[in-house]
């Protein structure tokens, strides 16, 4: 069943909105919801009988999201708690940054008290003669409508900072069809966008398979775990003495990085090379968020003057040297290591960034790359230096025992790596493509709904009980998990368990 449209329209009087069903009102939101902003709160207690709560602020509230897997704690006394208090029911809307970003309050977890900061303003019903009852989420897919559709761009002033103060707020006008009506719309959003979220999540789950399936075939290929002519081990296997690489096959040689290489340098360290000292174009500097695993990302480009340069010795870069960070973390180790394209010549690397240069008669720098980084995991675990950060220097690095195959088969082997690889790429690129389509629809259809485009009536009304999506223990009020996506139209099929939503 394809959602139609509704029978008869009126013109709203309101830009955003268009025309709306003709029996919907188009009233201010202050007419149906008081709004109450928050609170500016203290570290300390600034009376007897003031109390520690959560406070929650404006990062707290994301689209869809309340998150509290970072809430500080501030003092408050009774009356305060009263006054900006959250319930179960409330919606929390932000009032600067991204103005009118907002999330409705499911559940607290427990009755500890918890209160809003001033950049945030809590919304409830409220009963106006004459006027039926109103909900809370229904406003929530309101306000994920102006946003898409724009709207907040214009209200706010971003001269500064967008604020989406209490006035503005309260005089937005919004469609409000009956009480029924917007149960419907609500119950039919609900399960839509329960429904795309659980596509979202599985084609998440995908990507993050498929980057597990991609690290591990490039670590069995380059430390030798299988041939690659095969897809089996190799005959025979022998002790590289170290740990982290294990045991090689027979005809790999086990050396040291010093070994393979012909020159190496660290970064200027201290005062030599400051943020300062930045330009915008010149010799480009490598820095640690340039050298990802087994691949160079070219992103987030910083340059210093030649005149600069000639200042701070050789820490020059060549095309095909290898670049290993030496500091790292548990998702980026230290000891990961890519080569250097042709693309960014003349560079050099800054401090905790090594450059080797290698004897290329012996090793395939893209193959030394892929080993490296495949054992950096096991190796900064063995050879950091760091008290929080992992941190290996450059003579520990240059010490580091690596498994090297006969030059062709380096070649061979790097060849298979990188094939597989982007067959990998391609597919998750595919998946990730279907995710923001599939985003870019919810938003329209979320917009069209709420603004009378589409009647969801009967199509609510032959829905299955909503099943509530399984967080797994996540630190969230609420189900959805994605920032609000920019509005656009799409002509492309959801999911099919949702009647309608395909129109």
């Amino acid at each position: 069943m394809r959602l139609p449209p509704y029978s008869t329209y009126k013109p709203s009087g309101v830009e955003w909105l268009g025309e709306v069903p003709a029996d919907w009102d188009v009233v201010p939101v202050k007419r149906q919801y008081f709004v109450q902003l928050g609170k500016m709160l203290q570290s300390r207690p600034n009376a007897t009988g003031d109390q520690r709560v959560r406070y929650l602020k404006a990062r707290n509230v994301q689209w869809f999201k309340i998150d509290l897997s970072k809430v500080d704690l501030m003092y408050a006394s009774i009356t305060e708690q009263d006054q900006y208090g959250v319930k179960a029911g409330d919606l929390l809307v932000c009032e600067g940054g991204e103005g009118g970003r907002c999330a409705l309050v499911d559940n607290m977890r427990d009755n500890s008290p918890c209160i809003i900061q001033n950049a945030l303003h809590r919304v409830r019903p409220h009963i106006v003669s004459g006027d039926e009852p109103v909900r809370n989420d229904y406003l929530q897919f309101i306000l994920s409508a102006v946003s898409s559709l724009g709207w907040f761009d214009a209200l706010n002033d971003k001269a500064t900072i967008a604020h989406f103060t209490a006035e503005k707020f309260g005089a937005l006008p919004i469609p409000m069809p009956s009480l029924a009506e917007q149960t419907s719309i609500v119950r039919y959003l609900d399960h839509a966008t329960d429904q795309i979220e659980r596509y979202i999540r599985a084609k998440e789950k995908l990507i993050a398979l498929l980057e597990e399936q991609k690290q591990v075939m490039i670590h069995d290929a380059v430390t030798g775990r299988i041939d690659v002519r095969t897809g089996k081990p190799y005959p025979a296997y022998k002790l590289s003495g170290v740990e982290y690489l294990g045991e090689i096959p027979n005809e790999w040689n086990a050396c040291t990085l010093q070994r393979l290489i012909i020159d190496r340098c660290d970064g200027p360290f201290g005062s030599g090379l400051k943020s300062s000292h930045y330009t915008d174009k010149g010799i480009r500097v490598i820095r640690l968020q340039n050298i990802r695993h087994g691949e160079f990302d070219a992103s987030d480009a910083a340059y210093i003057s030649t005149d600069h340069y000639a200042t701070l010795g050789d820490h020059s870069v060549e095309e095909s040297d290898v670049l290993i960070a030496g500091l790292g973390d548990s998702n980026h180790p230290a000891g990961r290591a890519c080569v250097a394209p042709a693309s960014i010549v003349p560079a050099m690397v800054k401090a905790d960034c090594f450059r080797f240069r290698l004897k290329r008669d012996d090793v395939e720098p893209r193959f030394l790359a892929f080993q490296l980084t495949a054992t950096a995991s096991a190796v900064a675990g063995l050879l950091s230096t760091g008290a929080t950060r992992q941190r290996v220097n450059l003579q520990s690095t240059s010490s580091r025992v690596v498994g090297i195959p006969p030059l062709h088969d380096q070649v061979r082997i790097t060849s298979y790596v990188i094939a597989k690889s982007q067959h990998i790429h391609t597919v998750q690129n595919a998946a990730r493509k279907e995710i923001s389509l599939i985003r870019e629809y919810r938003t329209r259809l979320i917009a069209d709904v709420v603004t009378g485009k589409l009647d969801v009536r009967e199509a609510a009304a032959n829905l299955p009980e909503l099943n509530a999506i399984a967080d797994g223990g996540d630190e969230e009020i609420s189900t959805e998990s994605d920032s609000q996506q920019s509005n656009t139209t799409l002509h492309n099929e959801a999911p099919p368990t949702t009647p309608g939503v395909g129109s």
